[in-house]
């Protein structure tokens, strides 16, 4: 498998899917090729590009909601962050993604 041209895929693939959901690319290009290069890896590995940042249970149906873009699975902890989990993907309004940190979901209010 080529990486660059899968990457180029996945980009072109995540970005319909992210867009309508209010999320963007983060403007990090560095972080965004090494998080796009780990998915290809994890692709090759396990026929999927599972987040990079989450580890794969090897049960399914948890394992799934860690394909990325996994933002539906987690949107009020992502929308509550600003960023999903790895920080591929910020919200549209965000201009400073540095700025936002990892905050785990037991620190999320419910409501």
């Amino acid at each position: 498998m080529n990486v660059e041209a899968r990457k180029r895929a996945l980009v072109h693939f995540y970005t319909k899917v992210v867009t309508p959901l209010g999320y963007k690319f983060t403007p990090d290009e560095e972080l965004k090729d090494f998080l796009l290069e780990q998915e290809v890896g994890l692709e090759q590995k396990h026929g999927v590009p599972f987040c990079p940042c989450q580890p794969i249970t090897g049960e399914r149906a948890h394992d799934m909601t860690l394909v990325c873009p996994c933002i539906p699975f987690h949107r009020a902890h992502y929308d509550y962050m600003k960023r999903c989990w790895c920080g591929l993907f910020v919200r549209q309004d965000v201009t400073d993604p540095d700025s936002l940190p990892q905050i785990p979901l037991s620190e999320v209010p419910r409501g």
